[in-house]
């Protein structure tokens, strides 16, 4: 009963600080989805950088240590890169956002291209490469939840219970409820990670290279990359596919907009790369969990890090335990629930009705936190999928939008709004149908090098995306493109009256 109470200590806290968040604002459409442009260097990099830490910091990086081993290290890589990527790429996204009041994601590619169906195309894309995250999260949530108190709320309730929480305060404060919880998020889940990093290895095996020699010993082939499945051009390519696919998911993404100026991307730069190495503290419980708490298989090796907490700690430790997991759930699906609604009010709904006010679809995107809330909880409870394997078909699909985006940003864009829808849809379909039929790269084509096989399919759908996109473009390119025309996604001069 203690965990269970530390627990709901937690939601409480953060239903009230995404509650409070809207304390003294006019909440239109650009404070509710971008914080009125003014978030500093801790709320951008707490939207930012904190966005590693998810649910899928306490169950996927550590299952994977547990079930998989070495390939786990493709989580420590991706996210660094992605940092080091940011030091270009955010400022000249921001600066053009900002001179053409963007809100979502699509609105960039709108303005680009002076192509409002391009707009919806990627909003699409956005909204069905995010479900699968947010159904992460809450699977995450109920997981922990549950473990953590010793089977006393079922998943499916603490699921219900999360979503209900995180869909109201996204629906009334939207991204400043959840920056303030990221605060409290953060906090919170670095301390418990360094604990448990450290204690466990040192309380089981005298300490973190005792425990390595341990494993090294009992199961020697989780400590090195397997010549083939998940061998090293599957790791490369893994790893490349999420460096260039980690803004391009559509909540970090408009999260940018909400700066103060582009310095802040350049500071945050400079910190981000090092905040990621704390998730090496995640894979030392994952290790550890393996010769203490053995036999977990398949999706179950998700349930290593709160296996071994249970096992180890007092009932009121693991409830903070259990506590930060569901702020891991909550702050990224807030954002997830946030910028689904808006692309889909937006940008296609938007492009049925050309001559909606920003106001009315404000309203509605707000409307649509619910129902999209209600779509995802429906996967939840209707998916068998592991924490990682979600959010790997998601990378996949988002990493489309990417040759795109870099052509938008050429002084001289070459590539037109057909290439650019082209090799999105090219690239959407290779993974949706490899995905879907559950094929792999060498089960298609069993005659290639082991390398080519094992290659990340995301990054093959890359290459034929990139492709589609230069030949459409270079077939319809038969005058300049038309400059971009801006003025539909500009809020009417009553919507922005009052903005922060």
């Amino acid at each position: 009963m203690i965990a269970l109470a530390v627990i709901f200590a937690f939601l409480l806290a953060a239903l009230g600080l995404g509650l409070r968040a809207r304390r003294g604002r006019d909440m239109n459409l650009e404070q509710w989805s971008v914080g009125g442009r003014g978030f500093g260097t801790v709320f951008v990099f707490l939207l930012l950088a904190g966005e590693i830490y998810t649910t899928f910091t306490f169950l996927g990086a550590s299952g994977w240590a547990y079930g998989k081993g070495a390939p786990a290290y493709y989580i420590l890589c991706y996210a660094s890169l992605a940092y080091v990527l940011s030091y270009w790429l955010l400022p000249a996204v921001w600066r053009y956002a900002k001179q053409h009041r963007l809100i979502s994601q699509s609105d960039f590619f709108v303005a680009k291209f002076n192509s409002p169906l391009l707009g919806a195309l990627v909003a699409l894309v956005g909204v069905v490469a995010m479900v699968p995250y947010l159904v992460l999260q809450l699977k995450g949530l109920g997981i922990i939840v549950s473990i953590s108190s010793d089977g006393r709320i079922s998943s499916h309730w603490a699921v219900v219970l999360g979503t209900v929480a995180l869909t109201l305060y996204v629906t009334i404060s939207g991204i400043h409820g959840s920056a303030w919880t990221s605060v409290l998020k953060d906090v919170v889940i670095l301390a418990i990670v360094l604990i448990l990093g450290i204690y466990l290895p040192m309380h089981y095996f005298g300490g973190v290279g005792e425990m390595f020699h341990a494993v090294d010993k009992a199961h020697p082939q989780l400590l090195t990359l397997p010549s083939s499945g998940m061998s090293a051009s599957w790791f490369a390519s893994t790893v490349l596919l999420s460096a260039v696919g980690f803004y391009m998911w559509p909540h970090n993404f408009s999260a940018s907009y909400s700066a103060q100026n582009e310095r802040v991307f350049r500071r945050n730069a400079i910190f981000m790369p090092l905040y990621q190495l704390i998730l090496l503290f995640v894979f030392f419980v994952g290790f550890t969990a393996i010769l203490v708490v053995p036999g977990l298989k398949g999706a179950d090796a998700d349930l290593s890090l709160l296996r071994i907490t249970t096992a180890t700690f007092p009932s009121w430790f693991v409830g903070i335990v259990g506590g930060a997991g569901l702020l891991t759930a909550l702050v990224p699906g807030s954002l997830l629930l946030m910028t689904s609604a808006t692309c889909l009010a937006k940008n296609v709904y938007r492009l049925a009705r050309p001559h909606t006010s920003e106001q009315h679809i404000g309203r509605l995107a707000q409307l649509l936190v619910p129902a999209l809330a209600l779509v995802s909880l429906y996967f939840t409870f209707n998916g068998g999928s592991s924490i990682v394997s979600l959010l790997l078909m998601g990378y996949a699909l988002v990493t489309q939008l990417f040759p795109a985006l870099l052509a938008s940003l050429a002084p001289r864009q070459f590539v037109t709004k057909e290439g650019a829808a082209a090799g999105i849809v090219v690239g959407v379909t290779t993974v949706a149908v490899v995905t879907l039929s559950g094929a792999t790269v060498g089960s298609l084509l069993p005659g290639l090098p082991q390398a080519v096989k094992d290659l990340n399919v995301g990054v093959i759908a890359l290459v034929l995306n990139t492709v589609a996109m230069v030949g459409i473009s270079a077939v319809t390119r038969t005058a300049s493109p038309a400059p971009a025309t801006t003025a539909a996604l500009r809020p009417e001069p009553e919507a922005t009256a009052g903005t922060g």
